[in-house]
């Protein structure tokens, strides 16, 4: 039926009721309304049909997508990370070091003397479809010198509660590898994730987690990497040059208590880990270490909130245990190379308590200790002293203010003994904003 077929029957059939609804005087006039209306409605139907007919002969329109489509449109969420730093030291900065222990090129801390700029990080992010997102990291350091410091894609969408991971991304070893300078709750690293890691340690490969079905938070996680960062060496080999196993575990007790349990182990074979130190006759010469490598690393983290709600008060205990045993051949002085076997075993801990008192204030205290174990180096072990055993410790204490979750600025007195008979105390203030969108940190 065409549109004037449609509108006439109506006419037609509202036309008798109108007829014994109204006087007979009236039916007359009733007509000729009717009939001026079908006029109308012919001469609209019969425009609507033509442009009906003229539209049908064009090309169809390409389709557009809606706003925010990812075919179409690049909208990351983009966050700046500022960070700035005033140290009071009583000792040289340029002399720390951890002494007993093998450098791992994390020798920078406590930083330069009075003013300095920390760490800013530059955080690009976004899904990209359903089934992926992306980050992008870059971090300025205090020396000018830029470096990417994390880069990968990540699954969204894998059944079965498996996530993968592929780039560059810090590795989940431990509790606090995995966190960003600027969310760590005191304003250096513990000196286990120096002396074992080197800092933050970013790996080049690939990581898979596979959250299992249970009541209680229970993940496990494979790494496979270049193997670059240390403990390892860069390496110019095909194939994989460290592995890495993971498995935490946590869960709630009542509403105001959660847990997190965690276990690691890294496995290597450094070849050619190449590293500076001071020899006996106060020279700097160039050594190098070769050899299988072994990490393993416990953390524990206990939260509280009243009732759940961590706003007005709350409480955190963290603490890690590491184990380190390397094995291989030292070579001493690469310009007169000397070549001895090498083997140690080594460990180190800290553990600290961070409590917010009221909304905006928390205070902290934190342990530090590493145990030099046992070191066999051969001849070159008297050639380099910094191998000389030593038990390195240092105690802080931090008070921190929050004006708000963008910005926080922090105290922090040390007391640091990693040089030995060194004693070092440290005050440190610090400053870290958040500019732009950032996403929550994990537990």
């Amino acid at each position: 039926m065409s549109l004037r077929q449609f509108f006439a029957g109506g006419a037609m059939a509202v036309l008798p009721c109108l007829a014994l609804a109204a006087p007979q005087s009236d039916i007359e006039a009733i007509r000729a309304e009717i009939e001026a209306l079908k006029r109308q409605y012919e001469a609209r139907i019969a425009a609507l049909e033509a442009r009906l007919a003229e539209a049908e002969q064009k090309p169809a329109a390409p389709r557009q997508e809606p706003a925010g489509n990812p075919a179409t449109a690049f909208n990351p969420a983009i966050s700046l990370i500022l960070s700035g730093t005033y140290a009071h030291l009583q000792r040289d900065p340029a002399t720390w070091r951890l002494d007993g222990f093998l450098p791992s090129g994390a020798e920078t801390w406590p930083g330069k003397r009075s003013f300095s700029l920390g760490e800013s990080e530059l955080l690009l992010s976004a899904n990209i479809d359903p089934y992926l997102r992306g980050e992008f990291m870059l971090a300025a350091s205090p020396d000018n010198e830029v470096a990417v410091e994390n880069a990968y894609l990540e699954t969204l969408a894998l059944p079965a509660g498996f996530t993968l991971k592929a780039g560059r991304f810090y590795s989940g070893i431990g509790y606090i590898n995995e966190q960003h300078p600027h969310a760590w709750d005191f304003v250096d690293p513990p000196y286990a994730q120096q002396a074992f890691l080197g800092g933050n340690r970013a790996e080049d490969g690939v990581q898979l987690k596979w959250l299992l079905p249970t009541d209680t938070f229970f993940q496990l996680g494979l790494e496979a990497g270049r193997g670059a960062a240390f403990p390892g060496a860069e390496r110019n080999k095909n194939g994989v040059g460290a592995w890495a196993l993971t498995a935490r575990l946590g869960g709630d007790v009542g509403v105001s208590h959660a847990w997190l349990a965690g276990l690691g182990f890294l496995s290597q074979r450094p070849q050619d880990r190449r590293f500076e130190a001071e020899d006996v006759n106060g020279n700097w010469v160039e050594n190098s270490f070769s050899g299988r490598s072994r990490l393993w690393v416990a953390s524990l983290v206990w939260k509280w909130a009243p009732e759940g709600n961590p706003k007005y008060r709350n409480f955190k205990l963290q603490g890690e245990y590491y184990r380190s045993r390397e094995q291989g051949d030292l070579t001493y002085d690469l310009s007169h190379p000397v070549t001895d076997a090498f083997r140690r075993a080594q460990s180190g801990w800290y553990a600290q308590g961070v409590y917010q008192f009221a909304p905006r204030w928390r205070v902290g205290l934190r342990f530090d200790r590493l145990s030099a174990g046992t070191v066999e180096a051969g001849a070159n072990g008297g050639q380099l002293p910094i191998l000389a055993r030593h038990d390195p410790r240092r105690v802080s204490l931090m008070a921190d203010y929050s004006p708000s979750e963008y910005s926080r600025f922090r105290l922090q007195l040390s007391r640091d003994e990693a040089r030995r008979d060194q004693a070092d105390n440290q005050l440190l203030l610090q400053y870290v904003l958040s500019l732009g969108a950032h996403g929550a940190h994990a537990f």
